[in-house]
């Protein structure tokens, strides 16, 4: 263990709410997670569940940060067993689950060298889905040599090393389709395929949405019939439009790319990861300044905006006028820019991000109840202030009519953007538009379990640091409980066989919740569910056992952010056991501690006269210790919890998924 800073906790009293709720929480997913593999897998982690097949990796997504908060060491090798046995089932070098396909959901092989096949290839809004679970590998254990190979492998493929996956071009700095695999980019289609983009129609001849729902052929097509491809002539006619104008094409959702190639930096530090990131970056942040500062969601094969659209800048795959509007291509947005950041610690690069939040703020406008709605769409006629349209029956086919209207504000990208500037301006940002506020209590959590909800439990974190929500962390540690314990409950009272958990293939429930976990003990937004890195101003080791993750017994909160420093409440729930933790500054190392303060208890009178002091005002002495680096010790005898003033620089360090007891290389077996 390297030498640093050590300092002992030494007050002594009845441990907080939300300290005791911490460990229950922990406690309580701890014991659901084994039962949920029993129960939904076969020996060997492999699910019964069929689906698409990031979703198979997500039902074990957040087990592997679950261990590197704190939990106990089975999860890791259950995240690690259900990660690998899904790949191993889905290689497309044979079908492995020929049953499956009389049910209602095919299984499909969908894996060539481990990753997405170009039968199932996709684009980063699920691509990303998928990786969480592989990122946190790197911190949970970064030592497992086949996660360093494959995260080496995998950024080979987007990064122009793989031969057999040509998904880049270093000429126009674009990935060649919005559909990528390990066999390069998907470049043609057929009318099924065509269909589901265009209209979302299930199959030909089945309910449809409308036209443009994941993307658009406009300019050239305005306005497409919902029976196109009836017609065999405007069937061919439509097919080659689309592979010429959307899949020949790249998006600025593309950027999820970013955190598979920075994920193999932080593995390894070569910085060919960090150049191709800062370059595929780059060239998106040069696009948007020539549209007039909005981002285009299509450029063509040469890298021109609208390249294949009479120059029109919108109507390309999941871009601004698909039935969510900006939020797919946000999540992207977010990501590279955390990216950027992390790598080069250069400021600028939130500009990607922030701009188009100012976009939409320019672009907003007030209800007659006084609400601040913002548009999420852009389409032929500008910017769409109309609401949802419902379900209809067209003369033709029926229409789901499934699209998102003008909506309050969400807290999702204006919580990254402000927990990775901690500027002034963000603030008032995030403040101007809770003025603008009408509909929301913004100190309540709401109750959207699970991490793809937009942000919903970000105001009420913001509100606690704004010092207006002083019981926010009691209050998410405790939804926290309540949706881990409705999953716990609904597979115990789950009581189908094996046979009918197959034939009736409903999602398994996941009892890890991580969300509130991460907002309390790390001082961060929860990660970007659809491909984003772990997002923390601080996080935690045990040093007795040298494993990531709190110390048995510890809770932890970060109670105060700041631009130059973190306030950290450290509490040992253990009566009879001394636990040591280290605190590092950053998710990987990327911040610099300077200096902490914190109190320090006079004990004598303890040791004199224990009763006498349970009636006395305790004596305190101020400590200020100089740190000057990535990581400080705190001693937590039984009992004892500390708070902890700390100064941080930001951003100033090179980030690595490294242990405190790693050195300088990460000590993988097998290169």
């Amino acid at each position: 263990m390297p030498e640093m800073v050590s300092i002992k906790a030494t007050d002594i009293s009845a441990p907080p709410g939300w300290a005791l709720m911490e460990r229950n929480l922990i406690d309580l997913m701890e014991e659901a997670a084994p039962i949920m593999v029993k129960k939904y897998t076969e020996p060997g982690g492999a699910l019964y569940f069929a689906e698409d097949f990031d979703d198979l990796y997500e039902q074990f997504y957040n087990w592997c940060l679950f261990y590197a908060i704190g939990a106990d060491e089975s999860l890791l090798d259950l995240a690690l067993q259900g990660w690998n046995a899904s790949t191993r089932i889905s290689d497309d070098s044979f079908n492995h689950r020929l049953r499956h396909n009389n049910f209602t959901k095919v299984f499909r092989p969908s894996m060539h060298n481990e990753f997405w096949n170009l039968a199932q290839s996709t684009e980063w809004h699920h691509l990303g889905e998928g990786n969480m679970a592989f990122y946190d590998f790197g911190v949970a254990c970064p030592t497992v040599s086949e996660n360093v190979r494959r995260a080496r492998r995998f950024a080979a493929m987007f990064i122009g090393e793989d031969p057999e996956a040509p998904n880049y071009d270093p000429e126009y700095k674009i990935l060649r389709s919005p559909f990528h695999s390990s066999q390069g980019p998907r470049l043609h289609a057929d009318a099924n395929f065509v269909n589901t983009m265009l209209l979302a129609g299930r199959y030909l001849g089945g309910e449809v949405n409308y036209y443009g729902v994941r993307a658009s052929l406009y300019p050239i097509v305005e306005d497409l019939e919902l029976n196109w491809y009836e017609d065999p002539k405007r069937r061919e006619e439509i097919v080659e439009l689309f592979e010429k104008m959307v899949l020949h094409a790249d998006t600025p959702n593309s950027l999820g790319a970013t955190a598979l190639v920075t994920n193999a930096y932080l593995y390894t530090g070569d910085e060919k990861y960090k150049r191709w990131v800062l370059e595929y970056t780059e060239a998106w942040l040069d696009r948007m300044r020539r549209n007039n500062g909005i981002m285009p969601d299509n450029v063509g094969h040469t890298g021109k905006i609208g390249e294949h659209r009479n120059g029109v800048w919108w109507g390309g795959q999941y871009g601004w006028n698909h039935y969510q509007g900006y939020n797919i291509m946000f999540h992207s947005l977010t990501i590279a820019a955390e990216c950027a950041l992390l790598l080069t610690g250069d400021f600028g690069y939130l500009e990607l991000l922030r701009s188009q939040i100012q976009l939409l703020l320019e672009n907003s406008i007030t209800r007659e109840d006084g609400q601040l709605i913002m548009p999420t769409r852009y389409g032929p006629d500008g910017w769409c202030y109309d609401p949802p349209v419902g379900p209809s029956n067209d003369d033709i086919l029926p229409k789901r009519g499934v699209y998102t209207g003008p909506i309050p504000w969400r807290m999702q990208e204006l919580a990254h953007l402000y927990h990775a500037s901690m500027s002034p301006e963000d603030y008032e940002l995030i403040t101007r538009i809770r003025d603008g506020e009408v509909e929301r209590d913004w100190n309540e959590i709401g109750d959207r379990g699970g991490e793809k909800n937009g942000g919903e439990t970000e105001f009420a974190r913001f509100q606690y640091y704004d010092g207006l929500n002083p019981d926010w962390p009691e209050k998410i540690l405790s939804a926290e409980y309540r949706w881990a314990l409705e999953a716990f409950d609904k597979m115990r009272l789950d009581d189908r066989a094996v046979e009918e958990i197959v034939t009736t293939n409903f999602f398994p429930p996941n009892p890890v919740f991580t969300k509130g976990l991460t907002q309390v003990t790390m001082g961060a937004p929860q990660s970007v569910y659809n491909g984003g890195l772990l997002r923390a101003t601080v996080r935690y080791y045990d040093r007795d056992n040298a494993r990531p993750g709190l110390p048995g017994d510890v809770a932890a909160l970060v109670d105060k952010l700041a631009s130059d420093g973190v306030g950290i409440q450290l509490v040992n729930l253990s009566t009879t056991e001394t636990r040591n933790a280290i605190v590092q500054a950053g998710a990987f190392g990327e911040h610099q501690f300077t200096g902490l303060k914190y109190r320090e208890m006079n004990q004598e009178e303890l040791r004199q006269n224990p009763y006498g002091w349970l009636r006395s005002e305790r004596e305190y002495a101020d400590k200020e210790v100089p740190v000057n680096g990535k990581y400080f010790a705190v001693e937590l005898p039984p009992s004892t919890s500390v708070r902890l003033e700390v100064g941080m620089r930001r951003f100033v360090n090179d980030p690595s998924y490294a242990f405190p007891w790693h050195g300088e290389t990460i000590p993988v077996p097998f290169q």
